[in-house]
């Protein structure tokens, strides 16, 4: 994961207004706010490296409320078009999803329906399909 992290920060895009890691208070207003708590890799992601600009997707944030990837937001889009409500959005495509599920196991929403895809942890995701992006 360390690795993975150091990987993405080095290949970060510099950007005019860059993003800020949010605290573990803003991760614990995240969890109030979609009242379900975080798996364990999405919370390392989000404190160590959901400042990361990297390829065409842009993983969930936690910092700014009024970012379009404020991870409660979308979250609570993904659920208002039919994602299960025990699946955290931790990237979106249009109307498709890369979740989470509590046991940390990413799965892709895509047609109104979860497709067979599956990665193990948010890291194997974001070595897979974040970092060649």
């Amino acid at each position: 994961m360390h690795d993975l992290i150091e990987q993405l920060q080095e290949l970060s895009e510099t950007v005019p207004v860059p993003l800020e890691l949010p605290t573990f208070d803003q991760l614990v207003d995240v969890e109030e706010q979609i009242l379900i708590p975080l798996p364990s890799e999405l919370k390392e992601y989000l404190l160590y490296a959901s400042d990361v600009i990297h390829g065409t997707l842009e993983p969930v944030t936690a910092s700014d409320p009024h970012s379009h990837t404020y991870l409660p937001e979308v979250t609570a889009y993904a659920w208002s078009i039919g994602m299960p409500r025990e699946y955290i959005a931790i990237c979106q495509l249009g109307d498709t999803f890369y979740c989470i599920d509590q046991e940390g196991q990413v799965l892709l929403w895509s047609d109104y329906e979860l497709d067979e895809q599956t990665w193990e942890s948010f890291w194997q995701w974001a070595e897979e399909v974040w970092l060649p992006s």
